[in-house]
């Protein structure tokens, strides 16, 4: 069947694994698809406030030291 339709066997297993999955019929453990994509849009999402973090933090380390003048 994969040949069939020109991919590898193991990339048709795993289509059939996640599908399983996001069907409610996997372990316990797996991630759906819409988990996975929930993760890696919070894991964005905590990477850009770190970034932001780290700004502000530089930018209250300037301030204070211009205060001081």
């Amino acid at each position: 069947m994969a040949r069939e339709i020109g991919v590898s066997a193991e990339g048709l297993r795993n289509w059939v694994k996640q599908d399983q999955v996001d069907r409610g019929q996997g372990a316990p453990v797996e991630l759906t698809t819409a988990e996975r994509e929930e993760l890696r849009r919070l894991r964005r999402q905590t990477r850009e406030q770190a970034e932001t973090i780290e700004v502000l933090r530089k930018a209250a380390v300037f301030f204070a030291k211009e205060s001081d003048r």
